[in-house]
């Protein structure tokens, strides 16, 4: 029996009911939406179902809402379950003051450096990791730089001619 996204929501709606939510199927990859809490109980169901096995963590990183309030940050998953050539992901979200996720390092040891990378550049703390610290940034750094914190040009700046851009307006006319 091939494995398909029907099967797979089927089987995770009946162990975990309305816990998920905002199911899609953007370019046919399952995609949902759980409460942080859970996020190490749908790994291991995910994991352990002999009939899924998820068994490989492709990516895991973040993506920062800053107008979601209360859930600005998302931890976004992708497994993949070689055995049955199908892939899923599901986003688990978290307030930016508290960014506080479970580690998933027990699980999969690719978790380790995924999840020290997503604290470096998004200050996710994945609770229970072994070894959380920056990876790549300075131990000094006192932000986190993927976050949309900050404007991506200096607004204030005058060496910049906007017609140069296509942001002023003058066209070009003959193409």
């Amino acid at each position: 029996m091939a494995l398909t996204n029907d099967f797979i929501k089927l089987r995770l709606t009946e162990k975990f009911g309305e816990a998920l939510s905002a199911f899609e199927e953007p370019y046919g990859l399952l995609t949902f939406t759980v409460s942080k809490e859970l996020n190490l109980k749908i790994l291991q169901f995910l994991f352990d179902d002999t009939e899924l096995q998820f068994q490989f963590l492709t990516d895991l990183t973040a993506v920062h809402y800053p107008d979601n309030k209360g859930a600005e940050l998302a931890v976004v998953y992708h497994l993949n379950s070689l055995k049955n050539n199908v892939k899923l992901r599901f986003k688990v979200y978290t307030d930016i003051k508290d960014p506080k996720v479970y580690t998933a390092t027990s699980l999969y040891a690719s978790a380790n450096w995924m999840e020290r990378e997503t604290y470096d550049f998004f200050g996710v703390e994945f609770v229970g990791h072994p070894n959380l610290k920056r990876i790549l940034n300075v131990d000094e750094m006192d932000y986190f730089p993927l976050r949309k914190e900050y404007p991506l040009e200096d607004q204030t700046r005058i060496d910049k001619d906007d017609d140069m851009f296509g942001r002023g307006g003058a066209t070009v006319s003959g193409y």
